[in-house]
């Protein structure tokens, strides 16, 4: 029997490191300290949005949806309601990304694409919660607390990936 032989190129190596880095950032933004339950800055989404411009939308997803899956068996909650949050709130990004990758390239770039993942992100979690965890009404009144916190880390991760854009774009990275 003769063994398995998988080829790697660069760019399997380059997009691991990616994962690996929004993995170790996401294990980073845990210990943080949050505004308000539920309330995290998804500084990791970052990679995703860097991912998405680079290479495509199939690398992103992969790098988003192996962060969440990756995390969640590292902290031990895999398959509890925190995963089923996080995978509803990656998906629902995902999906508006995908969306939005269609969009003019003259008006829409990084900044504008996570600010509409990061809209779909809390969307996806807030269904998950009125269907399966909080089926009540009242849940709509955090909806504006919700999508503030959206608007403001959906921008500034946005506005951080444009700029390590740029930066590689000019050769400033290294």
């Amino acid at each position: 029997m003769t063994p398995l032989i998988i080829k790697t190129t660069q760019r399997d190596h380059e997009v691991a490191r990616l994962a690996a880095f929004a993995i170790v950032l996401h294990l980073a933004e845990a210990v943080m300290p949050t505004p308000l339950p539920g309330v995290k800055p998804g500084i990791a989404n970052v990679i995703t949005l860097y991912v998405l411009h680079r290479y495509d939308f199939v690398t992103a997803a992969w790098v988003s949806l192996l962060r969440v899956f990756a995390v969640s068996l590292l902290f031990g909650n895999f398959l509890t309601p925190t995963f089923v949050l996080s995978l509803s709130g990656a998906i629902a990004s995902l999906l508006a990304l995908s969306l939005a990758m269609h969009l003019p390239k003259r008006w829409f770039g990084p900044v504008s694409h996570s600010i509409f993942a990061a809209f779909a992100h809390i969307a996806g979690q807030l269904i998950i919660v009125r269907l399966w965890l909080i089926p009540s009404a009242g849940l709509a009144y955090l909806v504006p607390v919700f999508a503030t916190f959206a608007l403001l880390f959906g921008t500034l991760n946005g506005l951080i990936a444009a700029k390590l854009l740029a930066a590689e774009s000019t050769g400033e990275t290294q």
